[in-house]
């Protein structure tokens, strides 16, 4: 079968379990808002069933950037690995009818189900997740899409992939398997948290990603910098294209010297920033793979972000491709 993908995900697939949540749950849960945490199966029941009303959706940082693309029009490829459970069941159908090719097979386990994220949802819109990763965790060299990668002009990694985990192999290898064909390699940092405790693995690859996306918490903990520009400035000089999300202020696009600050697009009112960076992503992503420029690109980004921040949910409502035609930003 011919692989016309021009852009492949790789990441944990997770099915989202979202709900309304006050401050006073999340500190009694222990939790540190607007963070991710890593949690066992025991963790994860207690948090469970301390939640309300819920909304359940696959999710997963670059299975969100899959469906976004997929939602532009860009044909996608997700890389990622689920039990041969219910959750595995949810998360095969729902990323496969959003339009994103997914080939990956069920695997019994009876250690490892599919993963799952619970995430507790503040009045102020802030999100705090609580995440079990299940059979993802053991996504390994022998599970890399070498046909895919070999084919796309992009292959894309959330951060949540890397750092003395199994993982690190298969993104090592994706990384290998890119350069050797001349595909380009993005890289997301996922969150400031992550960054804290494995800046020194990501310092290992940043010289082989060419596209790097952060927030700005993320590019400063990184580097060790005071503000935005000062981190855009550093990791430009180990990867060719810096972006950096600014939140409500927009993104800043570092690509060879030049620097853009591209605004932020409007959004009545913010009801969940779930999936704000992935979304964000899959913007930069069409942008770049259909030749419209950084600048461009960032605001398709930005487009993308808006949506997906209006509503309960890490995946778009409303068409991406229709949003981005009636804005005059796709090719």
């Amino acid at each position: 079968m011919e692989n016309n993908e021009r852009v492949v995900t790789v990441g944990h697939a997770i099915v989202d379990v979202l709900s309304p949540s006050d401050d006073g749950l999340v500190e009694r849960l222990g939790l540190h808002k607007g963070t991710m945490a890593l949690v066992d199966g025991e963790k994860a029941e207690l948090i469970y069933s301390s939640l309300g009303p819920a909304t359940e959706a696959s999710g997963g940082s670059a299975a969100n950037t899959a469906a976004c693309l997929a939602s532009l029009g860009e044909p996608v490829v997700f890389v990622g690995k689920v039990a041969a459970d219910p959750l595995g069941k949810v998360f095969s159908h729902d990323i496969r009818a959003a339009g994103v090719r997914f080939d990956s097979a069920p695997e019994s386990r009876v250690d490892a189900g599919t993963g799952r994220c619970l995430i507790l949802v503040t009045p102020d819109a802030e999100k705090t997740m609580c995440t079990n990763l299940g059979i993802g965790a053991m996504l390994g060299p022998a599970d890399v899409d070498v046909a895919s990668i070999t084919a796309a002009e992009i292959v894309y990694m959330e951060g949540y992939l890397y750092g003395e985990r199994h993982t690190d192999q298969a993104v090592e290898e994706i990384i290998r398997v890119a350069k050797a064909a001349g595909t380009k390699v993005a890289l997301s940092l996922s969150d400031p948290a992550w960054v804290d405790l494995n800046a020194p693995h990501f310092d290992r690859i940043l010289d082989q990603v060419d596209l790097l996306f952060a927030n700005e918490e993320e590019a400063r903990r990184m580097t060790d910098s005071g503000d935005a520009q000062s981190a855009v400035e550093v990791l430009a000089e180990r990867c060719e294209t810096v972006v950096v999300t600014l939140g409500a202020q927009g993104s800043l696009v570092r690509t060879g010297r030049d620097l853009a600050r591209v605004p932020a697009a409007p959004v009545d009112h913010v009801v969940d920033t779930t999936g704000a960076g992935d979304s964000y992503a899959a913007g930069f992503l069409y942008g770049f793979v259909n030749d419209l420029g950084p600048e461009r690109s960032a605001r398709l980004g930005a487009l993308a972000s808006s949506e997906v921040v209006s509503h309960l949910g890490a995946r778009p409502l409303r068409s991406l491709a229709e949003l981005a035609r009636r804005s005059g930003l796709t090719v």
